[in-house]
């Protein structure tokens, strides 16, 4: 069996990898990038358009306000809606994500970690596709029962 050898950094390190693993290490520097910039760049698109003054209510009904109308309960479904996916569903699914692919890039060859891993990160992307995708559901709902105002576009 042939061993390769490499000296990392200046410490003059010797790092002893079977041929076959290269192929691995390269897929996980692909997969550790991904995950990299997923980390660092979802963040700023789930956050980019939240005013936390707002609130999920609108102001309504009160002393000096105008009356509530049917606009402002769709108005307050669609800041729910909002807040549960940009607050909640995706940090979560950010999260999990980053926590199956240290468990599947700690596993060191042991199937059962490298499974679990892996299925951490199917039920995450699944379920955050499922999020995402609920727009779809809700926008076919709202307008199967006919309203046509732009409750999307809040």
């Amino acid at each position: 069996m042939k061993w390769i050898s490499f000296i990392a950094s200046d410490y003059a390190l010797r790092v002893r990898i079977l041929p076959g693993a290269q192929k691995l290490f390269k897929i996980m520097k692909k997969i550790t990038i991904i995950f990299l910039l997923i980390f660092l760049f979802i963040p700023v698109l789930i956050f980019a358009q939240f005013n936390p003054d707002q609130g999920l209510v609108p102001a309504c009904g009160g002393d000096g306000q105008p009356a509530c109308r049917i606009t402002d309960f769709f108005t307050m479904l669609a800041n729910i809606y909002d807040f549960l996916v940009k607050w909640i569903a995706s940090p979560l699914a950010i999260i999990a994500i980053t926590v199956g692919g240290i468990i599947l890039m700690t596993s060191a060859g042991n199937p059962q970690q490298a499974s679990k891993g892996k299925e951490i990160l199917k039920l995450a992307i699944i379920g955050l596709f499922l999020v995402w995708g609920s727009w779809v559901i809700i926008n076919f709902i709202m307008t199967t029962i006919g309203y046509r105002g732009g409750w999307d576009t809040l």
